[in-house]
């Protein structure tokens, strides 16, 4: 029988969090070395959630302690290792200095610099509703459900609780505040869902300021 959602999170909530990471990433940590995934997981955390560090260090640490067999991992008992590129013996040691990274990172305040994100699963844990707008009103599709970019914003705005149109105008702000080149912005854009070019004449950043400054506030109270 599979676990219950609030046992899963009691017991593997965090874990999961730090495996999904990794996803599209090497899991290449070495005892001195953490991946690049992991400094990312490191740096959202420590900056949003750093509570959860603590937490995510024990069930990682328990979890390479008491590895489920097949039965019960076949029971849905036991949280289910995605494929990371190891192999399964491996898997408890790589655990192992992960629990060991982040203990250290505790320990000694290792509080990573604030930096734009470096992976995808960063891009969508720093940026989640600038993610759900992007990548469900600008996939390739928008060129057939709506007659322009105005048009998609507008339905966001009429179809999207005020609350979360501010939290996105607040992340539009946190993202243009990084300072990047414009080959970053649309790197960015992309890694979040967007799947069309920016309306003429507007450069990424430029459309990205359009949306926080115009488009997004000026529908926000309506």
């Amino acid at each position: 029988m599979s676990m219950k959602p609030l046992e899963f999170d009691r017991r593997y909530g965090e874990l999961d969090q730090v495996i999904s990471a990794y996803t599209g990433m090497p899991a290449d940590d070495e005892p001195d070395r953490p991946s690049e995934a992991l400094r990312a997981y490191l740096r959202n955390t420590w900056h949003t959630r750093p509570w959860a560090l603590a937490t995510a260090e024990q069930q990682i640490r328990e979890y390479a302690r008491n590895p489920p067999g097949r039965l019960r991992l076949s029971l849905g008992e036991f949280y289910p290792v995605p494929d990371v590129g190891l192999s399964e013996s491996a898997i408890q040691d790589w655990l192992f200095v992960i629990a060991d990274h982040l203990k250290r990172s505790i320990e000694e305040g290792e509080v990573p610099p604030p930096a734009e994100p470096r992976t995808h699963w960063e891009w969508h844990a720093r940026f989640p509703e600038l993610g759900q707008f992007l990548g469900g009103w600008f996939s390739q599709d928008m060129p057939d459900e709506f007659p322009d970019h105005e048009a998609a914003v507008r339905d966001y705005t009429a179809t999207t609780a005020p609350q979360l149109v501010a939290r996105l105008r607040g992340e539009l702000h946190e993202l243009l505040a990084l300072g990047l080149e414009e080959a970053e912005y649309a790197f960015g854009m992309a890694e979040l869902g967007m799947e069309v070019e920016p309306p003429r004449p507007y450069s990424p950043s430029g459309w990205l300021a359009h949306l926080a400054e115009v488009s997004v506030g000026r529908d926000e109270g309506r």
